[in-house]
């Protein structure tokens, strides 16, 4: 048992990491290499309207900027509508206000706090495009991210979503830099795998962009799902629509900064990764919908990786109080050669990771001085919440309440 676990908590990164640097770098190859820079998009034959939604709850410190950077961009034809959720600080007093200088933007007010996913269908309902590009309230859209999201949405009619490129915007602390390079060379290398072998486990929700058509056909994003971006991605893709992802389309983010915001942040994911598998499970099983198992495969297995680690903590725990023999004796947590070949294995990933990267986003290989820190940080905060998030998900029961707002950690900026 002993040498089971071992082997499996230390080839499961070092295969997943081949993996994810394969996939990124076959399709920075075939996608990226040769495609125009951020700045100079592809002409379209026609410019169709554009709507971006701005949901937004207790937004007022920074949903000035937001509306700002939306209306910078350089795309010819769009719309903005802002959806105040409820706020109790003075966001809709703002919006109303920057609604009368700009003829674009429109504000819905909706009279209490029902979350998110119901303020993105009140604006998908309200919208006059077919083509949504939705960003947080307290998010910066490039300039050029909405002609990147509408070309590809305008690009095959089973184009059902995009998703961007969020950039960290606040990079104060230790906690923040590790993000950068966390987003770098975890998340968009992960988004590049996947779009290479199959499907996306989830749209980045901070910046997506949809065809409204599609989103009608599914019932528009779920108001229980604690994590309704994992949710909407799944649903599309059972749908047999496509999901994109492009890298240009950048969305600059403001990410936790202390310890507790970001356990909280992780453990919403966490749970809702567990939700979505629970409520879709039966579905995938049918030869229609195969292109989803190496997702769900790969989800199933890291969690079952969390479990493998956290039964390797408790042997080693057990094994210093009492004598325990056999296969169940676990010598001892520090890595050894093992351990050099994993930090070589993930140094290699960042590297990769930042030769892609660097040409979105300038001055970005000098998160790797941090990275060497992700290890430690990262694997030990996913397995925790991991570990934290199944079980409470499974005894919950299926969600019936509505998923309602909750003002996030947005660090130090």
């Amino acid at each position: 048992m002993n040498r089971a676990l071992l082997d499996f908590t230390f080839f499961y990164p070092i295969v997943m990491s081949f993996l994810w640097v394969t996939g990124a770098v076959y399709y920075f190859f075939r996608r990226e290499w040769r495609a125009p820079p951020r700045d100079r998009p592809p002409t379209l034959s026609a410019y169709p309207l554009a709507s971006i939604l701005i949901p937004c709850h207790n937004e007022g410190a920074t949903v000035r900027e937001t509306i700002r950077a939306a209306l910078a961009q350089r795309y010819p034809a769009f719309e903005i509508i802002a959806i105040d959720d409820g706020s109790s600080d003075d966001t809709a007093v703002q919006l109303d206000a920057l609604a009368a200088m700009h003829s674009r933007l429109r504000v819905l007010h909706l009279g209490r706090n029902l979350g998110k996913a119901n303020a993105l269908r009140m604006g998908a309902l309200a919208a006059r495009s077919e083509y949504l590009v939705c960003v947080d309230g307290d998010a910066l859209l490039d300039e050029y991210a909405t002609h990147w999201m509408v070309w590809h949405l305008t690009d095959g009619p089973r184009v059902g979503a995009v998703t961007g490129n969020p950039r960290i915007r606040n990079r104060s602390t230790l906690l923040g830099r590790l993000q950068v390079g966390e987003f770098s060379a975890i998340i968009g290398m992960i988004k590049r795998a996947q779009r290479t072998y199959g499907r996306l486990f989830t749209i980045s929700g901070v910046i997506a962009g949809f065809r409204r058509s599609a989103l009608h056909r599914i019932g528009y994003w779920s108001e229980t799902m604690i994590t309704e971006d994992i949710d909407i991605s799944w649903r599309l893709q059972l749908d047999h629509w496509d999901i994109r992802y492009e890298p240009n389309a950048l969305c600059f983010i403001l990410m936790p900064e202390t310890l507790r915001g970001l356990w909280k942040q992780r453990l919403r994911w966490a749970q809702g990764g567990v939700e979505v598998t629970r409520r879709h499970f039966t579905s995938l099983f049918s030869w229609r919908r195969r292109r989803m198992w190496p997702v769900v495969g790969e989800y199933l297995v890291s969690v079952a990786w969390a479990y493998a680690m956290a039964t390797m903590f408790v042997l080693w725990a057990v094994g210093a109080a009492i004598d325990l023999h056999g296969g169940f004796r676990v010598e001892s947590l520090v890595p050894s050669w093992h351990g050099m070949i994993l930090a070589l294995v993930c140094l290699l990933q960042f590297a990769t990771s930042i030769l892609i990267d660097r040409r979105y986003e300038a001055g970005v290989g000098r998160t790797y001085l941090w990275v060497i820190w992700y290890p430690l940080a990262y694997w030990l905060l996913c397995l925790s919440t991991t570990l934290v998030a199944v079980p409470r998900t499974l005894l919950r029961g299926r969600p019936r309440a509505r998923a309602v707002w909750t003002s996030p950690d947005r660090g130090f900026h």
